[in-house]
């Protein structure tokens, strides 16, 4: 669990709400069904209509990296490369053959697996660089899902603001009516900027931060098995691999 983003989305929430209470209002007059609909609707209508759905529904499963990151051990890594270099060097590449089964990542386990079957070093580097490049585009694919939902979002409160000042304008010999309408207007405007600003954009910045240390530490292990394929020395690989962990 990712505690820095659950204090975040606290903070946010106090800070709006708060401000609300502190300015003399009432947080329920932040509550506005028909202006969370026209927004949220409006922004996800126009976000499917962008992305594929492919993109789309990767952009939402990658959501619950938010709070639930993917485990980055950019130390442990090293450790293991730093005993199969070892191992490599003392006993041949064959022996870490029985390395592969208890390897669960199956990037890892494919890069060991070539190294084993003896792939000379370019051409090693070369199938695992296209995999991360591969990896690398269809993830940002994800994120930018994310990106474009906050970049539609204000527009649609915008449009949303615009239908409850129509609603008002309609019944100005109403009185009764035009509080709700100024409601709609209004609130419409704040969940548009402040889904895009405190929940799209930040989502989307925090994939793309995740995916970027993903690739990390993806090419910190291609330097790694490049090196033991080479037949390297361990100790030289594991301190050039440290220098990837910050």
């Amino acid at each position: 669990m990712d505690f820095n983003s659950v204090i975040g989305v606290v903070i946010a929430l106090i800070a709006v709400f708060g401000g609300q209470v502190l300015e003399g209002g009432h947080p329920g007059s932040l509550l506005q069904l028909t202006a969370f609909t026209v927004v949220l609707g409006g922004t996800l209508g126009a976000v499917l209509l962008q992305s594929p759905v492919r993109q789309f529904v990767l952009g939402m499963k990658m959501s619950r990296w938010v709070f639930v990151p993917p485990l980055l051990d950019a130390t442990a890594l090293v450790e293991h490369i730093a005993a199969w270099s070892t191992t490599a060097r003392k006993e041949g590449l064959l022996a870490l053959d029985p390395h592969i089964a208890g390897i669960d990542d199956p990037f890892v386990k494919k890069g060991l697996q070539l190294v084993v079957d003896g792939t000379e070093p370019r051409e090693l580097k070369r199938v695992l660089e296209v995999e991360i490049e591969t990896f690398d585009d269809l993830h940002r694919q994800g994120a930018r899902v994310w990106e474009a939902a906050g970049g539609y979002a204000p527009t649609i409160g915008i449009l949303g603001a615009v239908m409850g000042l129509i609603q008002v304008m309609e019944n100005l010999a109403d009185p009764a009516h035009l509080g709700a309408g100024i409601a709609v207007a209004f609130v419409a405007t704040i969940y548009g900027v402040g889904l895009a600003n405190l929940a799209f954009l930040p989502i989307a910045n925090k994939l793309k931060s995740l995916i970027a240390r993903q690739v990390l530490m993806r090419e910190m292990l291609v330097d790694g098995l490049v090196g033991i394929a080479n037949g390297e020395n361990p100790r030289l690989i594991s301190g050039r691999l440290k220098g990837y962990v910050v």
